[in-house]
């Protein structure tokens, strides 16, 4: 109990969900209209850069003007080219880039498992550690990881960063 308002210290949540949890929160910029996905690249537990799946900056939103890959029936996983949109792992390492930040040792967390595509610049960008809430239907992005590699953990306890996200709600006085 915290002696000074009588209320009920929270547990501090552990770092993984933490930094999914400000995934979650990254994921909320997308303008994506088939899925929201946010990424935070971490180095010894200090955010690197963060990033969420949407258009390239100065371009028009899918929001604004629509998706082609849904308009022709594409699946998941599928006809990454056609898209506009970069997915939020490519966007947090050109973030990263753009401020000239070195992300060799790091841990990507983001809401969705990479895909081949994001696979591979997150291999070749020396990243160690890929931490993610849900699958994405990409079997060579997982047979290129392990090849290579880079640690990839599912975190299975989405329950965990909904709480986390309901508990950042400030008290009144505070």
């Amino acid at each position: 109990m915290n002696n000074t308002t009588g209320e009920t210290r929270r547990p501090r949540p552990g770092w993984d969900g933490y930094f999914l949890a400000l995934a979650m929160v990254a994921s909320t910029r997308s303008t994506c209209l088939r899925r929201r996905v946010g990424a935070v690249l971490v180095l010894e537990n200090r955010i690197l850069a963060t990033g969420y799946n949407g258009s390239p900056a100065g371009t028009r939103h899918c929001t604004d003007i629509g998706c082609l890959r849904q308009e022709l029936g594409i699946p998941s996983g599928e006809r990454h080219e056609i898209c506009r949109g970069s997915h939020a792992e490519m966007n947090a390492l050109a973030q990263a880039a753009f401020s000239g930040t070195s992300v060799r040792g790091c841990t990507i967390y983001s809401t969705h498992e990479p895909c081949s595509i994001c696979g591979k610049l997150l291999i070749n960008a020396g990243c160690t550690r890929a931490v993610y809430l849900y699958p994405y239907p990409d079997d060579l992005s997982r047979e290129l990881r392990e090849e290579a590699g880079l640690i990839s953990e599912i975190f299975g306890d989405e329950g965990e960063i909904r709480g986390i996200l309901e508990s950042a709600t400030p008290q009144a006085g505070s």
